[in-house]
């Protein structure tokens, strides 16, 4: 909890000014990691495509649940081209929908199941973050804010 929201809350909010729908994805969400559950912030970001896409958007903005808050104007400048990462914190990305089975096969085909792996594979350009990045993961980078 921080400010007596949960974390996830904050960054929903964060999107929620970029995007016309924030959900949030994997175990605690109503939206399921693909192609199974397990497999980190890319079973989610495939989660999140396949939703997305069956709901007829051309592409998603995503962020971790444990990202409170971001440099300002980092989300805009994801959002001027899809596919778009940050290297700094690579699960801040701009994905297209298209792109939903080819990271399908890639998390089944690829021992390098990471973002990283992922938006250098499909060519996604790499956005800086262009200040820091809060990433809550342990009690004391919480009492850090």
């Amino acid at each position: 909890m921080f400010d007596g929201r949960a974390l996830a809350e904050h960054a929903r909010e964060l999107l929620l000014h970029h995007v016309e729908q924030a959900v949030i994805v994997g175990p605690d969400g109503a939206i399921p990691d693909l192609p199974c559950s397990g497999l980190g912030p890319l079973g989610g970001i495939a989660g999140a495509l396949q939703y997305a896409k069956g709901l007829g958007f051309t592409s998603i903005l995503t962020i971790a649940c444990d990202m409170p808050r971001l440099p300002r104007g980092l989300l805009d400048a994801l959002l001027r081209r899809a596919p778009a990462y940050c290297p700094e914190a690579p699960v801040l990305g701009h994905w297209e929908t298209a792109s939903t089975t080819a990271l399908i096969a890639h998390i089944a085909a690829s021992q390098r199941r990471s973002v990283c792996g992922w938006a250098e594979a499909i060519g996604a350009l790499p956005i800086p973050a262009g200040g820091p990045i809060v990433n809550i993961n342990t009690p004391e980078d919480l009492a850090l804010l």
